[in-house]
């Protein structure tokens, strides 16, 4: 596994679920204004999946968002993996996909349960869906929380009319190439069948000095049971069978946000996962 980046981080633990890259995150792709045709600001009060959460008003009123544009796969049963391209179609498929929904809603629930966000609608989409939910798009600390799920490979582009389609599709095609988060599931049961779990950047304690060069760790020899895990902590110790030890003394993860990506021996991507 290994590991290659520039950044400002600090020693971190990376949980896998085994060639590992850390690499500067990319910028946002595309990025074009929508047509907003209006804004509304809202309290998210619960995340229900990776794109749906219920909102209050400032007047106390209650509704429900279906994040405009993109869709997440169920955390449980129920997924199509027809509909995630390359994924194959099987229960094998279903079932990382379901991993990747309960991840997506996770990450949804940290970022936005409680917190004040805006709503954009956009004047190339309806206002409402066919279950009555408002579709929008959830802005969050300046950024599209819509995009940012695509772009993270969180969430795959939904085949609909709305505004930032190019853009987004831009996203999707790089978190495919990547095989970041859901797509990995494109080799769910085979060789490269490996998540990342958990990255943990930013530990109690102070950072280190800035780094200018990238950074890689190669795996020794790690036997991985199915559904094992093994995990790399950035400074020293005595390697075991589940913990091994990079004995770095500068610091490895960007506490900005970070790209970190699984190789198999033959150099290619098992899954990539970014982080902010």
């Amino acid at each position: 596994m290994k590991a290659e980046h520039p950044g400002r981080t600090a020693v971190g633990v990376l949980t896998l679920a085994l060639l590992l890259v850390v690499a500067g995150v990319p910028g946002p792709i595309g990025g074009a204004d929508a047509a907003i045709s209006d804004t509304q600001e809202a309290t998210v009060t619960e995340v229900i999946d990776g794109d749906t959460v219920d909102v209050r008003f400032p007047n106390g009123s209650t509704d429900t968002v279906r994040l405009l544009g993109i869709d997440t796969p169920e955390d449980s049963s129920g997924n199509q993996p027809e509909e995630y391209e390359g994924v194959p179609d099987n229960s094998t498929g279903s079932n990382c996909l379901g991993d990747e929904g309960g991840d997506a809603t996770d990450y949804l629930t940290q970022r936005l349960e409680g917190e004040t966000v805006t709503l954009e609608y956009d004047s190339e989409a309806d206002r409402r869906g066919d279950f009555g939910r408002l579709l929008a798009y959830i802005k969050y600390d300046g950024e599209d929380v819509n995009y940012e799920l695509v772009r993270t490979g969180r969430a795959r582009v939904f085949d609909s009319t709305f505004s930032r389609s190019d853009s987004y599709y831009s996203a999707e095609s790089n978190a495919q190439d990547n095989l970041r988060d859901l797509w990995r599931c494109r080799n769910a049961g085979g060789r490269g069948d490996i998540d990342i779990e958990a990255i943990e950047p930013d530990p109690a304690g102070n950072d280190s000095e800035n780094l200018d060069d990238g950074n890689t760790y190669t795996f020794g020899t790690v036997l991985l049971v199915r559904g094992g895990e093994v995990t790399l902590h950035t400074g020293s110790g005595t390697d075991t069978v589940t913990d091994v030890y990079w004995g770095r003394s500068s610091p490895v993860w960007d506490n900005g946000g970070e790209n970190v990506t699984v190789r198999n021996p033959d150099g290619q991507v098992g899954t990539t996962r970014l982080y902010d």
